[in-house]
């Protein structure tokens, strides 16, 4: 009788120790959504083994330009985490889809020229030789969505060419992601102008330069938690780590800079 009684005492200990455990699983197993603008793309793709070890979760990304995300975002679409363009990050705070608290600098990056690989690259060195390349080349294009296109537009117009290169630009709303890369991977543009990083690290595109000096303007990218994750911690834990010391050589390898 004894014998039984701790018997069953057993297996009722163990009947609710596994419960705990069907309790516990499912959330700490659940995927970590980070929506992520195509300028960190190379970063956290090359990240994601090391952030995946980091949280101790799963990690799903979805990529795409800073304001396709956000519209997403503002339809009610889920996600947990978001690394989008430093302006978009505080846009989002304010309408309520982002934690403020959560707010934190990543990193910047420049703008560049790229053409197809194996193509003989053009000198953009300096504004003057810039200017030469874009009038000699016979199309352009660049992602009229896309966080960088204001700079780029300000590029005509300062190099006094905004009249010039109408006729030659390839610009299409709404394209999936990379697609100018693409159009110039393929040879349908000559000249693609874009964040350095979307170029550098593009199938088929190779990096012709970086925008000089005196024309070049810096996109910056910042991290923020979903106000409704229910994975707020691993969320803040992605951020922390793509900002420690540990994925530092990565950024810099995949041409982000330190945030100012």
């Amino acid at each position: 009788m004894r014998l039984a009684k701790i018997a069953a005492a057993i297996l009722t200990i163990s009947i609710g120790f596994i419960f705990l455990l069907a309790q516990k699983t499912p959330a700490q197993g659940t995927e970590l959504l980070a929506v992520v603008s195509d300028g960190m793309k190379p970063s956290v793709e090359e990240l994601v083994p090391q952030i995946e070890h980091s949280i101790g979760r799963k990690l799903t990304t979805q990529f795409n330009s800073s304001k396709a995300l956000k519209d997403k975002i503002q339809s009610g679409e889920p996600f947990d985490v978001a690394i989008l363009t430093s302006e978009i990050i505080d846009d989002l705070i304010k309408q309520g889809k982002i934690a403020p608290g959560s707010r934190t600098d990543i990193a910047r990056t420049g703008m560049g020229v790229g053409v197809r690989a194996g193509a003989p690259k053009p000198d953009v060195s300096t504004p003057e030789a810039l200017k030469r390349t874009l009038l000699s080349a016979k199309s352009i294009t660049f992602n009229p969505s896309g966080a960088s296109a204001p700079h780029v537009y300000d590029i005509f117009q300062r190099l006094g060419i905004a009249e010039n290169v109408k006729s030659k630009l390839i610009l299409k709303e709404n394209a999936e992601p990379g697609r100018p890369q693409m159009d110039v991977a393929e040879g349908k543009a000559d000249l693609v102008i874009t964040l350095i990083p979307e170029i550098k690290f593009f199938k088929g595109v190779e990096l012709a330069g970086p925008v000089p000096a005196d024309l070049q303007s810096y996109i910056s990218f910042a991290g923020g938690v979903a106000t409704n994750s229910h994975n707020a911690d691993a969320a803040k834990a992605l951020i922390k780590f793509v900002t420690s010391p540990a994925a530092a050589p990565t950024l810099k390898a995949k041409g982000e800079e330190p945030p100012r």
